[in-house]
């Protein structure tokens, strides 16, 4: 299918054949009909995208420090890498998508509906169903499509409060404004549109409301005019632009106690005695309502209640287009031009001089639905050689993972890479040389296949693993293995009855620095002491790897790393163990990342985990300690090995951070090359993806 994509890095932007999203239970597969431009983000996306470095770091002070943060800790080298690859992910555009569904399951959508929703400037979209809404009757497509938007403007003026008579200002009269103006009206508002352009103002007069051309007329007289020298209601900003002037000509033009909102962009360095002296309001409104950037909501599909939480993203396009059904919104006369989707780059030229308000995308509807897949190049299997599919493309399997599997001894070849989404499985099919990029996943379990790597979300893992080891493939999958007991169960038993090697990337194990500790350590027959510390950082609550369901909690997701290694140095069963987490009140500290885990090894070692999110990222990520027969060692941040009270090792330091990932990947090549045993037991696997599931399980009573 055909989508528009903008390489951030570039500034270019194209249309790009991806292969077409699959139906996926709880969402909404939509083939588009329509597609409108939103001129504020996709114009700030360009601009963005044409900056130079420099710009682009002047603009994003906060991403600067954190870079700079992340060199100190993991070096130059990795650092540039890592934003070097953020910048060349290619990012899908537009937000205001209708089409009519293809396939709803597990929705009340049925295939054949009209409908509107967030979906991207694609030929095919899929959206979580509480980002869709069906489209009435008497509303056509193109006036569906400025649903999203007036949702935007809509959830702005409920914050505004209107009341049946008040007196309101809109300053700014694109898309925004001209559907805010309409909107207001229809709440019995009094409505004063501005704007330095003559031509929408024009339309906004044309809609039958009082505009002011704030180039030519004063802004301030007018407006004690229009409020009868009372000072208006409220303000509603929807402008872009870098002035702070706005805000404060926006509190000059406000009665006392007025309220002003702001939806769009503009500079916001308050003068604290404008809204002082007046004991105003001011809010910024967050896009189409309760909802937006929340993962139950928008991905799980989860809704608030319907008495406690009146107006959601959803209810607000419902109620857009009831408005368009009665007529109180009119955007015809917002239609300026309308383009293929094919002629994009054409549109986009029109943003540069302001002369667009709605840009309409159409469409032809020549995409095959079952097009999952798309050929990027020739492909047979080579002789004697090794043939690699990926499920996954995130940054972690792009930047980090594939370039471990790049072995011209081995004859390595790439055959299909997987992903969710077409977009990705694109530019990292290419970036690599993959054959075949598709969001199917039969495509990574053909006969052409001999190792399935999988770097995806948690809790695809098991039914992934299990799907593979059915067809008999060799197995990499990034930790965890399972979420739970029951998942650990079916891939044994999966794994009892096939012939493959399973792997998970306990990369730690493999590091250089780790490999020169164990062989310092097999040399000793007494206890050992383990401190393992793991400065994790802070996640939100609502991000995915913290859903239980999903990613299945922080200590599965990324402790498990300490518990494989800390077994694999004491080279001992596990006897017993104990976790305790951090008591708060805090509702942003997590208790169970904040973590203690002590593990008793039957050879009598015993072992710390300290893992937390609650400290400075300044501070170096990962420190193990090892204390034995009087002699110890540290290993700060797989950089640098000391070693105290050693005769014959004092210090051993690398030129930058290695975790083993590439050590780990090669063993377990040369596992599959020679027909060996994998690198890791399945004994060993098993038994660490069962301990880390109890621990974590523990931790949450």
């Amino acid at each position: 299918m055909k989508q528009l994509l903008q390489n951030i890095s570039s500034g270019e932007t194209s249309i790009e054949e991806v292969p077409s999203p699959g139906p996926k239970p709880g969402n909404v597969l939509i083939q588009t009909t329509k597609s409108l431009v939103s001129l504020g983000t996709e114009k700030m996306l360009v601009d963005f995208g044409n900056s130079n470095l420099l710009k682009k770091a002047i603009s994003q002070p906060a991403k600067v420090k954190e870079v700079l943060q992340k060199t100190k800790t993991d070096g130059i080298i990795p650092t540039y890498e890592a934003v070097r690859s953020k910048l060349d992910k290619p990012i899908p555009m537009g937000y205001c998508n209708v089409g009519k569904v293809i396939n709803g399951e597990e929705t009340h959508f049925d295939e054949g509906m009209r409908v509107v929703s967030n979906g991207h400037h694609a030929e095919i979209v899929r959206v979580p169903k509480n980002l869709v809404c069906s489209i009435p009757d008497n509303v056509d497509d193109e006036t569906a499509s400025f649903t999203v938007l007036g949702a935007i403007c809509l959830q702005g003026i409920r914050l505004a409060k209107p009341t049946l008579g008040e007196s309101f200002v809109v300053i700014g009269l694109g898309v925004l404004g001209l559907l805010s103006i309409q909107i207001l009206r229809a709440h019995g508002c009094r409505v004063l549109g501005v704007d330095i352009d003559e031509k929408k103002c024009a339309i906004a007069r044309s809609l039958g409301i009082e505009a002011l051309n704030s180039s030519e007329e004063d802004l301030t007289s007018k407006c004690d005019l229009f409020s009868r020298s009372r000072g208006v209601d409220g303000v509603l900003i929807t402008a872009s632009s870098s002035s702070n002037e706005i805000i404060k000509n926006s509190a000059e033009i406000s009665k006392k106690k007025g309220r002003i909102v702001l939806i769009g962009v503009v500079g916001l360095e308050l003068n604290r005695e404008d809204f002082y002296e007046k004991e105003l309001t001011f809010q910024v409104s967050c896009s189409y309502g309760p909802g937006r950037y929340d993962y139950e909501y928008e991905e799980k599909g989860l809704d608030y209640p319907f008495s406690y939480v009146r107006w959601t993203e959803q209810r607000n396009f419902e109620a857009v287009l009831d408005m368009m059904s009665t007529g109180a919104i009119n955007v015809k006369p917002l239609i300026s031009d309308r383009f293929r989707l094919e002629d994009a780059n054409e549109a986009y030229e029109r943003l540069q001089d302001n002369s667009s308000i709605g840009i309409i995308f159409e469409y032809q509807n020549e995409t095959n639905i079952k097009d999952t897949s798309l050929g990027l190049r020739d492909y047979k299997k080579p002789e004697n050689g090794i043939s690699i599919s990926l499920v996954g493309g995130g940054n972690y399997a792009s930047r980090t993972l594939l370039p471990c599997f790049r072995d011209k001894d081995l004859n390595i070849s790439f055959n299909a890479i997987i992903t969710d989404k077409g977009v990705s499985a694109k530019e990292v099919g290419k970036k690599y040389n993959f054959a075949l990029a598709s969001t199917n996943l039969n495509d990574a379990l053909d006969e052409e296949t001999d190792i399935v790597v999988i770097s995806t979300r948690h809790d695809s893992h098991a039914d992934i693993i299990t799907r593979a080891l059915e067809k008999n493939k060799h197995i990499f999958v990034e930790k965890p293995l399972a979420l739970s007991h029951s998942e650990v169960k079916r891939i044994k038993e999966a794994y009892k009855k096939s012939n493959s090697i399973l792997m998970v990337g306990y990369n730690r194990r493999f590091s250089p620095l780790i490999t020169k500790m164990k062989s310092l350590l097999d040399k000793k027959t007494h206890p050992k002491y383990f401190i393992m510390t793991m400065n994790a950082g802070y996640i939100p609550q609502d991000h995915w790897t913290q859903d239980s369901t999903v990613g299945g909690g922080r200590i599965i997701g990324e402790a498990c790393h300490y518990i494989d290694l800390m077994s694999f140095l004491a080279q001992s069963k596990v006897k017993s163990y104990k976790a305790s987490k951090m008591s708060a009140k805090n509702s942003k500290i997590l208790n169970d990342d904040n973590s203690a885990i002590v593990i008793k090894f039957q050879d009598g070692s015993i072992g710390t985990i300290h893992y937390f999110s609650n400290g400075n990222k300044s501070y170096q990520k990962e420190r193990i300690e090892v204390f034995c027969e009087g002699q110890s060692l540290k290993l700060d941040n797989f950089r640098k090995l000391s070693g105290y009270g050693w005769k014959d090792f004092n210090q051993q330091k690398l030129w930058k951070q290695n975790k083993g990932q590439k050590e780990c990947v090669a063993e377990f090549l040369r596992s599959v090359h020679e027909g060996t045993n994998s690198p890791i037991r399945a004994e060993e696997i098993f038994d660490i993806a069962e301990l880390t599931i109890d621990i974590a399980n523990n931790l949450k009573v």
